[in-house]
């Protein structure tokens, strides 16, 4: 077996490697579920135990909230939520720690379970107004003329 066929062995040997498709990557899914009972809360947890690669399903009824964790794709566990008929969507709260303005309008939600409020968009900030600079100038103590109460 000389250099040739050195090269014939490799050269198979590299031909018969798989191709494989790349490894998933382990994912958690949290979906925010409108759940009345506990009824509810089972059928919600079994079809998500359905979806292929789910490891661990959680659900909390009080949150309305049911996490899916494993080899599993969030669009395809979504569309398998929303085949219970019940009313689904991505978890939307984050912890309102991570937010720059947590209670922004588009943000604060009374619904939030505590400590959270809603992702929002960076470009959503507070925008000061002519007419809330012209109240502010109104009771600023550097005005003479402003209203003083003691």
């Amino acid at each position: 077996m000389g250099v040739s066929g050195t090269l014939d062995y490799f050269s198979d040997l590299l031909s018969n490697v798989k191709k494989g498709k790349k490894k998933k990557q382990i994912q958690t899914v949290a979906l925010k579920v409108r759940m009345d009972c506990e009824g509810c809360e089972r059928k919600v947890k079994s079809v998500l135990s359905g979806v292929k690669g789910a490891k661990s399903v959680d659900v909390d009824l009080k949150q309305q909230k049911a996490t899916v964790t494993g080899y599993v794709e969030p669009k395809k566990v979504l569309k398998a939520a929303q085949s219970t008929k019940k009313k689904v969507e991505m978890w939307p709260y984050v912890p309102y720690t991570l937010v720059a303005n947590p209670y922004v309008s588009q943000a604060y939600d009374k619904k939030a379970p505590a400590n959270h409020v809603r992702a929002v968009p960076v470009t959503a900030t507070v925008s000061e107004t002519t007419m809330d600079d012209n109240y502010t100038n109104m009771f600023s103590d550097e005005n003479p003329n402003a209203c003083s109460i003691m």
